[in-house]
């Protein structure tokens, strides 16, 4: 269904009734619809790759996110298609990641050529630690997002330099501008230095990416440590409020308290309901593998259009739970101290019959449509014999089936990078001299 001729209010409705694609083309994360759209009094909402939120304060304007570097030029010609000369008062950043806090520069630029004051940026005060850690590791961030979103198609490089907040505060802050009170809020959740925000007198929310329709990403097989069980307590104290209007960190906006009240509760309790049942396992002493297999999505949430795991995953959730409260360690003792994986490779190699027989096998489960178990017999493959062309053309058929089978966008990219790696291998070594 083509929603190009609809407006953010109308795909907000449709997304809600679940006839959106959230899956491929109104993705929350890998979809745009930047032209900027009133969806309630005072309240512009442009969405990017995230979302960045305007308010006209009668007095000024604040910005609730900011938008990425791809998103800055056409954010800024949004909000001054709807508000031409109001001058950008604050902006507050939800949390550290690049998305959320490009934004301000072309009103900074304006403000300096107009002699105003520029805005004030309000900010955890984690924040800047985490910008500065991008800074200390730009090729590892560089190579994991090319990874968790590229699909084969995109370049990517961590940016070299970030706009710090000018005001942070540790549990809660708040300031006013124009008529209206911007209440901050910390929360752990995707990141350890997570804001909302509530404006009480128009009744709005925005939880950052503490809700982006989708699975909570919680998990995140690439990213340093998410908070599930504190994360849906946030989500609990923000429903409590009784909000109108949820404007979240990525989708679009959520209209009517009664909508907003049952996405923030079934939210928390998918996250409840992961954690709990993590710990149960782990109390009674499971490894992670039986944990990942035997935790449960409760099936009165597995149809919730915002709950699909169309971006996290919940097995990711489940490693993440289990790295928080029992450290990297997976129960099994041939884990502790490995040897090598190619030495293991090898051996099973060995023990198989050969390398013919193991490609044999993993293109038969390929074949059957098992292309999950396929993957661990290649790979073990391609760890024995790295350069092998045989090798790598099954490799990447194996995860090409992966890929096309999954739901989750971080997996179906990992997958797919996966899959050109073996394509590159196999290149590289058809354009080698004969004997080299």
């Amino acid at each position: 269904m083509s929603t190009s001729n609809l407006t953010i209010a109308e795909l907000s409705e449709k997304q809600w009734r679940g006839e959106l694609d959230l899956e491929h083309e109104a993705h929350p994360v890998h979809s745009r619809f930047p032209w900027g759209e009133e969806v309630a009094d005072g309240l512009l909402v442009f969405k990017g790759t995230a979302s960045a939120n305007t308010v006209d304060t009668g007095d000024g304007l604040v910005m609730l996110d900011t938008g990425g570097q791809p998103d800055t030029a056409d954010l800024y010609q949004a909000v001054r298609k709807w508000r031409a000369t109001e001058r950008l008062v604050s902006a507050v950043f939800s949390h550290h990641h690049v998305d959320h806090v490009f934004g301000t520069g072309p009103f900074e630029e304006e403000a300096t050529k107009n002699g105003w004051s520029g805005p004030i940026i309000y900010g955890h005060a984690a924040l800047q630690r985490n910008l500065e850690r991008y800074l200390r590791m730009p090729g590892w961030n560089t190579a994991i997002n090319m990874r968790q979103f590229g699909e084969g198609g995109i370049e990517f490089s961590m940016p070299g330099h970030f706009r710090y907040p000018d005001v942070t505060y540790e549990s809660q802050l708040q300031f006013r501008v124009g008529v209206l009170t911007f209440e901050l809020h910390h929360a752990r959740g995707e990141t350890e230095d997570a804001t909302w925000t509530w404006v009480p007198e128009r009744r709005i929310l925005h939880p950052g990416d503490l809700f982006i329709w989708s699975v909570p990403n919680a998990g995140n097989p690439q990213k340093v440590q998410r908070y599930v069980g504190e994360w849906a307590v946030a989500l609990r104290r923000m429903a409590a409020l009784k909000p109108e209007v949820l404007v979240p960190g990525h989708g679009l906006p959520i209209l009517g308290a009664d909508r907003v009240q049952v996405a923030l509760s079934d939210t928390a309790e998918f996250l409840e309901s992961i954690e709990s049942q993590v710990l149960a396992l782990m109390e009674n002493g499971c490894a992670l593998d039986e944990v990942l297999h035997n935790v449960s999505v409760p099936g009165h949430l597995r149809d919730k259009p915002y709950l699909q795991p169309i971006y996290d995953h919940p097995q990711f959730l489940v490693r993440n739970v289990w790295r928080q409260f029992g450290g990297w360690y997976d129960g099994h003792p041939d884990n502790l101290l490995p040897a090598p994986r190619v030495a293991q490779a090898r051996e099973w190699v060995r023990l198989a019959g050969g390398m013919t027989a193991v490609l044999s096998r993993a293109r038969e489960l390929l074949e059957e449509g098992d292309a999950q178990l396929a993957s661990h017999l290649v790979e073990h493959a391609a760890s024995a014999e790295p350069a092998s062309q045989k090798v790598h053309e099954l490799r990447a058929s194996v995860y090409r089936a992966r890929a096309a089978m999954e739901r989750s966008s971080m997996a179906r990219n990992i997958f797919i990078h996966t899959a050109l790696s073996s394509d590159v291998v196999r290149v590289d070594r058809a354009l080698r001299p004969a004997g080299s």
